[in-house]
């Protein structure tokens, strides 16, 4: 890619940049933007620290089942409080 790409189209491209699945030549021109952009850097930084927070938080946060049949209850779920009896 010749032309730099707007902070704007490489913003919608970060999710899969750090993933690591987005297309190589697509990584490449992010990574040269990322050398010359505080601001996307500061972004991109974010995203990986909140991915990260986000694995390292209890897995399996704990509610009362009172509580949970409740808000079940409450959001008409009744048919999957039936369902996993």
């Amino acid at each position: 890619m010749s032309e730099q790409l707007p902070c704007k189209h490489l913003v919608e491209s970060l999710s899969d940049y750090v993933d690591g699945t987005l297309d190589e030549n697509l990584c490449s021109e992010l990574e040269r933007h990322l050398r010359e952009c505080e601001d996307c850097r500061v972004v991109v930084d974010t995203l990986r620290k909140t991915i990260d927070l986000y694995h390292h938080t209890n897995p399996t946060p704990s509610m009362p089942v009172e509580v949970r049949d409740r808000l079940y209850q409450r959001l008409n779920l009744e048919s999957f409080l039936k369902k996993r009896g």
